[in-house]
């Protein structure tokens, strides 16, 4: 997912998340307990199985903790990644102390469209949970070299996934971002380096009962998280976590004008397809906020 944050007055940057759960703005930001309901008795070892299968999964090659999550081939990723989204399939949000409601306020601040529960992070992975506000929107965005499963613990997800099929996502950078915005707001047309063509592979809408939604360093990597109906939540596994000292920052884009999604469905007609992305700052009506996760302690 991504990592921008904001605060104070308007500031925007982008942090590990395990820096930035523990910001001391976020700290009291009305975590609670996320309501009254107790987990079922087997949760504390079925989240706990979660993230030791995680570590399992994306353990890295030859013990090389910045070489990227696992071989991501073979047979025995294969399997353990079959694992981990079988166990994934089981978590419920009263399972994590969780009920639907959108991210708690900060006092002296706005309220962040999403907010985000830091559950445990490795070197190979992080798993924490995004809670997002009715109709809020996390915008399209990439996992440079990352593998990652999300899963809806409450509400409703509308989710564009694509491909980024010319050398991969995110390789336009900062720069060209700022550039793309200039040339849009005096209406020239973009450069030629911050369009991306990238394939539409899906757009469906995902719920609690719906299997984990995939993403690997090669497919459906970049994609858009909306809100539909009410409030959401999903847990969320990327292995490994964003790290910009090692090209793993997060990269912003949006559809070039006159292009838009098709209606989401299962099987959407006519996808996959391609399109032409334009990378983008941060917008500046998202950030994810921190607040403290209520559910059971969980050592990978």
């Amino acid at each position: 997912m991504p990592s921008g944050t904001k605060g104070g007055k308007g500031k925007r940057t982008r942090r590990r998340v395990r820096r930035a759960s523990h910001h001391p703005l976020w700290g009291g930001g009305g975590g609670g307990s996320g309501g009254g309901t107790m987990p079922r008795d087997n949760m504390a070892s079925l989240i706990q199985r979660v993230a030791r299968q995680a570590r399992l999964t994306f353990r890295p090659p030859g013990g090389n903790n910045n070489s990227g999550g696992g071989d991501g081939s073979g047979p025995r990723f294969a399997e353990n990644l079959h694992r981990l989204q079988q166990l994934l399939n089981e978590v419920r949000a009263e399972d994590l102390r969780l009920s639907p409601r959108g991210p708690s306020a900060v006092p002296g601040l706005a309220q962040p469209p999403v907010s985000y529960m830091h559950i445990c992070e490795t070197e190979s992975f992080s798993m924490g949970v995004f809670v997002l506000r009715a109709g809020a929107c996390i915008p399209l965005h990439d996992h440079p070299g990352m593998d990652g499963l999300l899963k809806v613990l409450y509400g409703t997800l509308r989710i564009a996934c694509f491909d980024a099929p010319d050398g991969g996502a995110g390789g336009a950078g900062a720069g060209s971002a700022s550039s793309a915005a200039g040339a849009a707001s005096s209406g020239q047309p973009p450069p030629a380096r911050s369009r991306r063509r990238a394939l539409l592979r899906s757009h469906q809408l995902y719920t609690p009962a719906s299997a984990p939604c995939l993403l690997s360093p090669h497919t459906d990597n970049l994609h858009q998280i909306d809100a539909v109906g009410g409030p959401a939540a999903f847990l969320d596994i990327l292995a490994p976590p964003y790290d910009p000292e090692h090209g793993r920052d997060c990269h912003y884009f949006r559809l070039l004008d006159g292009q838009s999604l098709p209606p989401p469905a299962a099987d959407p007609p006519g996808l996959p397809k391609e399109v032409w992305l334009l990378e983008t700052p941060q917008a500046a009506d998202f950030w994810c906020g921190g607040e403290p996760y209520p559910g059971p302690q969980v050592s990978p």
